[in-house]
């Protein structure tokens, strides 16, 4: 070891005795910095993570590392020193690791310069630490692979630009070769091939955060074949070409021949394991957590995971594959066997491809790439089946990605979170999963079907549609004992007994018209009936057979007990005003639809839209959300209390404003909400106040300006900060409740403060001796700077107040704006007549008739006057938050964002109905850290700061290193003993031919 410490010193003494290494540490910080903070524009991400400082890593290691190692060899035969160098008593392996090292060294302290940065990152936010580790580790293991090349390289030439050059393009190819326009070219199963090569695809495996023994072997691999070959080299430049060498001369080839061919098939062997690995994040976010594992050990039947992925795919796609291919194998492994995993190619399989098309729907969905010469649509797989019993759910790419756009054009498209993908679809059909025998079994009254089509004029591409449901009832009816039958009626038949009028009094069924413009008609709808239970079927889809039997079977298991939680969700029917009526403009206004809402809560609960104009909840619900209330009737007050009264658990969105436009200039405004909840709110103990929460802490709001480039008016979005879209960080979320779950941050858009005050509802059940207090948590408040205002102008006037654009409140301070309560709550309506035993006053345009009946036909059931304590209320100060235009105008400055508010509805739901198994898991993915709110002073100043340190690290290490080369004092020469030579150590010697 003496030995190569002794070759490592010469070589960072030969670095540092000229600029020529801080002139390659500076250019390497600061391209980095540059990268880092214009490039990828870190700050106006404001996601507080280093991915884009290793995102150009790799491409940074190539150069510095070419440029380290070209002299090291090329230099030594240049100048006549690799002779010397070879007649020392330093074995070649020796003198290859003293390089090595020396070179490793030197990268070691580039990268170490270069830690300041995710230390600011870190205090400006909360950053994961784990994937900083592994882009750190993984930058050493790329450097050292890169490193051997480069030696191995500058030994075979004497020309330092040529080893240069040689170096880049070698590194570089194998960086390339994992590049999705080579991979697409060669296809997806060279492909995979070409990625196990790849630095590029390790990399990215690593420098995510999970160290996994495949890429650790795969660079030491690397690295240890070019030293071997490096080695040879040296050592073929002593050989002769004689006979008498020719042994050792073929053995040391094949030596290195089999070396290189070892570590090659120990690569190939090792693939498919996948267990020996570490998750270095946080949260374990690539790791299956205790949730999954235990979901899995408790499958009572087979369970089958079928991934359908093409051979040739859209090229940003296909790097992903073998991530979902290692994910699929840990959930096969953590099932014991209960887990079956296929991963196959329809386009190879037709029989697949057929069954994949009509039993579950999946077909190809068509991607434009584009080639060296041409571009074109390719028809690709990209969906995972999950199937237990007769239950079935596909994840399609949508639901599998996410995308973000960088600021040069390129896309980063990644998997969102696959576990919690994969296991919200497991426990869907495992919880939903009922055989359609025990279902049809369990009905009470046989179910009947009937068809309502008219055949004459039936457009002939759903000709084949009552055939085919003719073929999926003959099969229900078969195993139904009788339970299940199917009736064809033609309305337009005078024998039928039916007309259309009929359908349309009975049931609402109008006719569909062939077209916009025609006045042709036809019927193609079915009813299933269950006693005097009426359900309406539409299918979804392409009317295919799957298709048709899916909607058939889920309408015979909302009928009967099913095993989702069912989620009802109640929303305004939002008019449009009568003032932009009258101008003839009869659109929707600006915030009146929740279908991203709606979607998300669909993926884990059966989500139904609720009517409570009846004064009843339905019974099925497990939780009941209800979105900005207002025009309610008494009747649906009456529903809502009675509902929690059952013990059901309450979730409230809105304030006592709404966001709409201007009928006149299309400008925002808020107006008061009339009609809403908060009587029965206030008795419960929860207030929302008649005010607005303004907040310095804020989510800008996208204007569209116009400015001038070459003569052309260009438009762009510029970010104003506007402090009613209140953002909420970690040291506003309460800690005591899993409802936040890690959040990160959430925006309350227009959010009004909510206070729990004491009341009769609260105080009079924990004064009983029986009941413990009702547990009430604070879940969000705004900042301490924050202030409230009852005026309804939200237009910020910049010119008048160009701190916020709004006039600041004498009173600042942190305000509440969601709250969680879990106890026993009494009625609003205890004591007091029930709402159903008359018509309701409050509906509008009724005026009550003291002779009329009541309009309930049956017996008016007698008031709950106090729930169970486990009932649940959660009270959030805005509706307008959940909103998909809200979600639009976010997504224009931040792809992301706008995920955590479906991400905390989500938490509520699950919290309300104690369905808590996901939280962690959705969680844990650590890509929307937000940066802490910072002004644009505050911003620059870390970057200077950056800057400075990285300017001030050269300076100390030149001093450092100028200094200890003015204290170096010249060897003394020892006299040799009289009669005999002195032989000088080994290490000595080593030094004074390398200087001489």
């Amino acid at each position: 070891m003496k030995q190569i410490f002794a070759i490592t010193r010469k070589e960072l003494s030969s670095y540092f005795g000229s600029p020529m290494a801080l002139i390659f540490i500076g250019a390497f910080l600061a391209a980095t910095l540059f990268t880092f903070f214009w490039i990828d524009t870190f700050f106006a991400r404001g996601i507080a993570d280093v991915r884009s400082l290793f995102r150009w890593m790799p491409l940074l290691i190539l150069f510095l590392v070419s440029a380290l190692t070209m002299r090291q060899w090329s230099e030594e035969q240049q100048t006549g020193t690799l002779e010397i160098l070879l007649t020392l008593p330093v074995r070649a392996w020796q003198l290859v690791l003293g390089k090595f090292l020396a070179v490793m060294l030197l990268v070691a302290i580039t990268l170490a310069l270069t830690l300041f940065l995710p230390i600011s990152v870190s205090i400006m936010g909360d950053l994961d630490w784990g994937p900083v580790i592994g882009g750190y580790l993984a930058a050493l293991l790329l450097a050292a692979a890169y490193t051997a090349i480069g030696l191995f390289i500058s030994s075979r030439t004497n020309n330092q630009i040529v080893a240069l050059i040689l170096s880049v393009v070698l590194c570089g190819l194998f960086y390339f070769i994992g590049n999705r326009s080579l991979t697409e070219f060669f296809g997806e199963s060279v492909g995979d091939v070409l990625r196990l090569l790849s630095t590029s695809s390790r990399f990215e495996s690593i420098e995510r955060g999970v160290i996994d023994l495949r890429d650790l072997v795969y660079y030491i691999s690397l690295a240890v074949v070019f030293l071997a070959l490096n080695v040879l080299s040296l050592d073929s430049k002593r050989w002769s070409i004689g006979a008498h060498t020719a042994n050792y001369r073929t053995n040391a080839n094949l030596a290195v021949s089999l070396l290189t061919i070892n570590a090659l098939l120990l690569n190939f062997w090792l693939q498919p394991v996948t267990a020996l690995r570490a998750d270095l994040t946080q949260s374990g976010e690539y790791s299956l957590s205790t949730v999954t594992k235990d979901l899995l050990a408790n499958l009572q039947e087979p369970l089958l995971i079928r991934a359908y992925f093409s051979e040739r795919t859209h090229p940003l796609l296909a790097p992903l594959v073998p991530r979902i291919r290692d994910m699929l194998t840990e959930y096969q492994v953590a099932s014991q066997g209960k887990v079956m995993v296929e991963v196959v190619d329809p386009a190879q399989n037709p029989d697949l491809e057929a069954e994949a098309a009509q039993s579950y729907g999946i077909r190809p969905t068509p991607f434009q790439i584009a080639g060296r010469y041409e571009s074109a649509v390719v028809n690709a797989y990209f969906d995972i089946l999950v199937r237990y019993g007769d239950k079935s759910e596909v994840l399609n790419f949508r639901d599998l990605i996410e995308v973000e756009p960088f600021r040069d054009g390129t896309l980063d498209v990644r998997l969102r979170n696959l576990e919690y993908d994969l296991t919200r679809t497991i426990k869907k059909v495992v919880y939903g999963f009922q055989s359609i025998d025990a279902v049809l079994a369990a009905l009470s009254d046989p179910a009947q079907l009937t068809l309502y089509v008219t055949p004459d004029t039936l457009p002939q591409d759903f000709a084949a549609v009552p055939d085919t449901v003719q073929k999926v009832a003959d099969e229900l009816q078969a195993k139904s004992n009788g339970k299940f039958s199917l009736k064809i009626v033609n309305p337009d038949d005078p024998n039928s007994g039916v007309t259309r009028q009929q359908l349309l009094d009975q049931y609402g069924l109008q006719p569909f018209a062939e077209s916009f413009l025609s006045t042709d008609t036809y019927y193609l709808h079915m009813v299933l009936q269950v006693a005097d239970q009426g359900a309406l079927i539409y299918p979804s889809g392409d009317m295919t057979e799957a298709d048709i039997r899916t909607s058939i079977e889920s309408s015979l298991k909302r009928m009967s007990s099913g095993f989702l939680k069912v989620v009802g969700l109640w929303v305004p029917n939002i008019q449009p005003d009568p003032q932009m009526a009258q101008f003839g403009q009869t659109q929707q206004p600006l915030f009146s639809t929740w279908n991203a809402l709606r979607q998300q809560l669909q993926q884990d609960y059966e989500v139904q839209d609720v009517d409570l104009s009846s004064g009843q909840a339905p019974a099925n619900l497990d939780v009941l959300v209800v979105i900005a209330p207002q025009n309610m009737t008494d009747k649906e007050k009456y529903a809502i209390d009675q509902f929690l009264m059952r013990g059901g658990a309450l979730v409230v969105a809105g304030s006592n404003f709404r966001a709409q436009p201007d009928p006149f200039s299309g400008a925002l405004a808020v107006t008061p909400i009339e009609g809403g909840i908060n009587d029965l709110l206030a008795h419960y103990g929860v207030e929302i106040g008649d005010s607005l929460v303004l907040d310095p802490n804020n989510e800008p709001f996208p204007i569209q300006v116009q400015r001038q480039v070459g003569g052309f008016n260009v438009n762009e979005i510029q970010a104003l900060d506007y402090p009613y879209f209140v953002d909420v960080r970690s040291e506003g979320m309460s800690t005591e409740s899993p409802i936040i779950a890690n959040l990160p941050a959430v925006t309350l858009n227009w959010v009004s403060p909510v206070i729990v005050q004491s009341s009769q509802a609260v105080t009079d059940t924990a004064a009983t001796a029986d009941a413990a207090a009702p547990e009430v948590v604070t879940l969000l408040q705004s900042s301490p700077d924050s202030w409230t205002s009852s005026s309804t102008n939200i237009q910020p006037d910049m010119q008048q107040f160009p701190d916020y654009g709004f006039p600041v409140g004498d009173t600042r301070g942190a305000q509440p704006l969601a709250v969680s309560i879990r106890g026993s709550f009494k009625s609003f309506y205890a004591g007091k007549e029930s709402p159903l035993a008359a018509a309701d006053e409050n509906a509008p345009g009724v005026t009550p008739d003291a002779n009329a009946p009541a309009e309930n036909s049956g017996p008016i059931p007698a008031t709950i006057g106090e729930s169970p304590n486990t009932a649940r209320l959660v009270v959030i100060g805005s509706g307008e938050f959940l909103s998909d235009t809200i979600f639009d105008i976010s997504s224009q400055l931040s792809q992301d964002r706008f995920r955590n508010s479906l991400q905390l509805i989500q938490n509520v739901v699950d919290w309300s109905v104690e369905d808590q198994d996901l939280l962690a898991i959705r969680a844990r993915s650590s890509r929307v850290r937000l940066l802490n709110e910072m002004s644009e002073s505050d911003q620059a100043f870390w970057e200077y700061l950056n800057y400075g340190v990285a300017l001030a690290a050269l300076v100390i290490i030149g001093l450092l290193w100028a200094s200890r080369r003015r204290n170096e004092r010249p060897m003394e020469l020892t006299p040799p003993a009289s009669g005999a030579g002195r032989l000088e150590p080994v290490e000595q010697a080593t030094d004074d031919k390398m200087k001489g």
